[in-house]
């Protein structure tokens, strides 16, 4: 049997005035501090603090390896990730994208001038919708920008078919995706580029930061070139840049990061494990992290939450809030339901009938590596009625 067992040895900790501490959708793993300190007493030493010092060097190369990928980029976080893997490709008019998924998705499109078209998703993995992108395809279409939403791969094969048959550029917004598989290793193998996010709230993170995940160096050359203002020497600025860099303490967090995710990933499935054997059977719920809907990461823990479940999904999010329980409705509302999306084209009830749904109905319970029983045992109390 899992440690995370229904008897709790220990009562929950409680502040000063004798409420539970708040248990929040995600914990941010950290290294030994320790560990940290040889690190940081050469960054001090060198004062080389960013610019594509050591340690970001160091990092490119090893997430390369760990992923069996092509050159890595590294970025200040996955959103300016998104701009200029955009940016980078040329990507011009239409693209064609997710509704169900965070905002920076859609901003990121925004950025660059270009107008999302939202197409629905799959009821089973929630990510974008083959069957729903070749319909929506114009003679503006330049992209798609497909999300593997809670770590969980898009049907990569079909969208680089349809993206092959229609002479388009393909993007992953990989945020949720460290460590995913599919059928041939690697999710970020797929796509022109993969985009990584590396914040706090993500499996793996470096405070802040992220990575762009490139098929050849001259495509990281190009996104270096961006991420740098464009500057190609000293005196001399080839493209329309922005500020992009990591530093070297995010690196630097991220090579110890990456030392211990095998032994933290491990952790996390034993919590999912326990989460959908206590949930599994309980009528009106839908454990998203079950084996049947594919591999996952287990970067999160979702849940569906119907008309046969006692309370619905709002009342339940109250109900877990109410007992310092702060579960997360990723992802609504829809990003075609926010004023400044809601002219745009797909984003009418009738095109994204899957897509509410699922934002209407779906629940991110706490999940990190080190939760604890008893923080366990609060979160599925709330939720079984006791």
């Amino acid at each position: 049997m899992s440690r995370y067992h229904r008897s709790v040895e220990h009562q929950p900790p409680t502040d000063k005035e004798g409420s539970c501490e708040p248990i929040f959708v995600t914990r941010p793993s950290l290294p030994p501090l320790t560990d940290l300190i040889p690190y940081l007493e050469e960054i001090w030493s060198s004062r080389v603090l960013t610019n594509g010092g050591k340690f970001h060097a160091e990092l490119e190369k090893a997430l390369s390896e760990k992923f069996g990928t092509g050159p890595v980029a590294l970025v200040n976080n996955a959103t300016i990730g998104l701009i200029l893997a955009l940016k980078a490709l040329n990507v011009s008019g239409e693209v064609i994208t997710t509704p169900y998924s965070f905002v920076a998705t859609s901003h990121a499109l925004l950025w660059n001038g270009l107008t999302p078209v939202f197409v629905d998703i799959d009821a089973n993995t929630l990510n974008i919708d083959p069957a729903r992108i070749e319909e929506a395809i114009t003679a503006n279409t330049t992209a798609i920008l497909a999300v593997h939403c809670y770590g969980r791969a898009c049907d990569v094969d079909a969208i680089q078919e349809i993206a092959d048959r229609h002479n388009l550029r393909v993007i992953y917004d990989a945020a949720h995706a460290f460590g995913t598989t599919c059928h041939c290793g690697s999710v970020l193998n797929h796509g022109d580029l993969s985009i990584l996010s590396f914040h706090a709230t993500k499996i793996f993170n470096t405070f802040e930061g992220g990575a762009i995940v490139c098929k050849n160096q001259a495509m990281k050359d190009q996104i270096d070139l961006l991420k740098n203002f464009g500057f190609q020497s000293e005196t001399s600025v080839a493209e329309v840049g922005i500020n992009g860099k990591m530093n070297e303490f995010s690196a630097a967090i991220g090579i110890l990061q990456l030392q211990n995710f095998n032994k933290l990933l491990e952790k996390r499935k034993q919590i999912s494990d326990y989460y959908e054997e206590r949930l599994t059977g309980i009528s009106g719920i839908t454990c998203l992290n079950s084996a049947k809907f594919g591999p996952i990461n287990y970067s999160y823990f979702p849940v569906l939450i119907d008309e046969n479940y006692k309370m619905s999904r709002d009342e339940l999010y109250e109900r877990l809030k109410s007992r310092g329980v702060y579960a997360r409705r990723y992802f609504y509302p829809l990003l075609s339901d926010l004023p400044i999306y809601q002219k745009l084209n797909g984003g009418s009830s009738k095109n994204l009938l899957q897509a509410r749904k699922s934002s209407n109905s779906i629940l991110c319970l706490p999940m990190g590596s080190d939760i604890r029983s008893d923080e366990l045992e609060r979160v599925l109390a709330a939720i079984e009625g006791i």
